[in-house]
């Protein structure tokens, strides 16, 4: 297997030598054309998702006439091609020259899966199966995006500027959900979800057209083949990615279970309607912005993996709001937005320094299978949430079910504490960690 090159090699953004004093906010990646073009790319894409976050459970609900078990199984659909498929693409994409194709590819096949759910809802045959289906065919063009997306943020970014770089993204997430969620309520509102879907389906084109006019210098294929066991090795050994992993599925699988359940509850116990369900959402959401804005000050401070706990902890914590609310009115709706803050606020702070670390710490060689591995086994927790949620909803109720999550998802944090991601540096790559 070939090293990964040295990265010394990869030449620092541009800047501008002389900025103005209104300028100068503006982070230094953004001056790069290719990485500009990126990043818009995906902040576009992640605004669609947003709006079809809260349209196709409002779909399923208010259309379709779902049960709490169908919602689950909703649910399950999106994210189950990452634990049926992800290492496998991974390994694919570890042998492909190309992997910005394949990005593109899946970005124009999730927009033809997404424009035909308001064509078959204006013919009326719009059903739970065909729901489900384009859920998890998006799902599976998802995973191929996501494991050529690594090598392409390497081939984009200095190694200096990762966390940067990983911070922006956040923070296009972050802005996607203050603003994707009102937008989806209101749209909803004045059409109907089906008719909603058409602004994601469009995000995703958009972000085809971006990519497609960037052409960075990718790492070349592998030339020996990585096999899975190879990348699973290699997670397995690295004490710091392990434990990263371990307390990141843990967090996915508890945290999941109330972000499938969390739209039902809102809208049947709480009595939430669709606007009102956007507002929260997206007000909640303003934490996710400060967690991306405090990300690299945060890991400057404490270092990389004491982010990493810490967001372990805040990203749970908040949750038990959600089952603690009662009844309606402004102490109900205050309570629901603490938790969306909180715990947005912390969801950032991992999404920065697990990549962070997978960035730093893996082989070009085996970027997309490690990170395929990884995501199969974190992401690959929510189908399993999901399917769970619906099985406990129905005997225990949704309250119930809701207070087990969050006191679940706060044992993250114990997968953090005796591995080097406690102490303020880590090792460098290709050492032992």
């Amino acid at each position: 297997m070939h090293a990964s090159a040295p990265e010394e090699t990869v030449a620092p953004a541009p800047r501008p030598a002389t900025r103005s004093r209104f300028l100068s906010w503006i982070p230094g990646l953004l001056y790069d054309t290719a990485f500009r073009r990126y990043w818009t790319a995906q902040t576009v894409s992640y605004l669609g998702d947003q709006v079809s976050a809260l349209a196709i459970p409002l779909i399923a609900v208010t259309v379709v006439h779902a049960d709490a078990a169908q919602i689950g199984y909703l649910g399950a659909a999106v994210w189950l091609p990452h634990l049926l498929f992800g290492p496998c693409a991974g390994l694919w994409a570890d042998g492909r020259r190309h992997r910005r194709r394949v990005m593109i590819a899946a970005d124009l096949g999730r927009f033809t899966l997404l424009l035909g759910l308001p064509l078959v809802y204006a013919l009326g045959t719009l059903t739970f199966t065909v729901l489900f289906t384009v859920a998890f065919g998006v799902g599976l063009l998802s995973v191929l995006f996501e494991v050529c997306n690594p090598p392409l943020f390497k081939a984009l970014v200095p190694p200096g500027d990762y966390v940067a770089g990983n911070a922006l993204g956040s923070g296009s997430r972050a802005m996607a959900k203050v603003v994707g969620p009102s937008a989806g309520g209101f749209l909803v509102q004045l059409s109907s979800a089906p008719i909603a879907l058409l602004v994601d389906a469009l995000s995703y084109l958009v972000s085809a057209v971006f990519l497609a006019r960037i052409a960075p210098q990718e790492a070349p294929p592998s030339q020996n083949r990585v096999r899975l066991r190879t990348a699973g090795r290699f997670i397995v050994r690295s004490r710091a990615i392990r434990a990263a992993l371990a307390a990141t599925a843990t967090l996915n699988f508890f945290c999941f279970v109330t972000t499938t359940l969390f739209v039902l509850y809102a809208t049947t116990t709480l009595g939430l309607g669709a606007g009102l369900l956007g507002t929260v959402l997206g007000a909640g959401a303003v934490g996710a912005v400060v967690g991306a804005v405090s990300a690299t000050p945060l890991t400057r401070r404490l270092g990389v993996g004491r982010t990493l706990l810490l967001g372990c902890l805040a990203t749970p914590a908040p949750l038990l709001l959600i089952p603690a609310a009662h009844g309606s009115g402004p102490a109900v709706l205050l309570m629901l937005v603490g938790a969306q803050f909180g715990s947005a606020m912390g969801v950032i702070w991992i999404d920065v320094t697990a990549a962070t670390l997978l960035t730093s710490l893996v082989p070009d060689a085996m970027r997309s299978s490690v990170f395929g591995a990884y995501q199969g086994v974190n992401l690959g927790m929510r189908p399993l949430a999901a399917l769970l949620s619906g099985a406990l909803a129905g005997p225990l109720g949704l309250r119930a079910t809701l207070w087990i999550a969050a006191a679940g998802a706060l044992t993250a944090c114990l997968w953090i504490l005796p591995s080097p991601l406690s102490r303020r540096t880590l090792p460098a790559a290709g050492r032992e960690v």
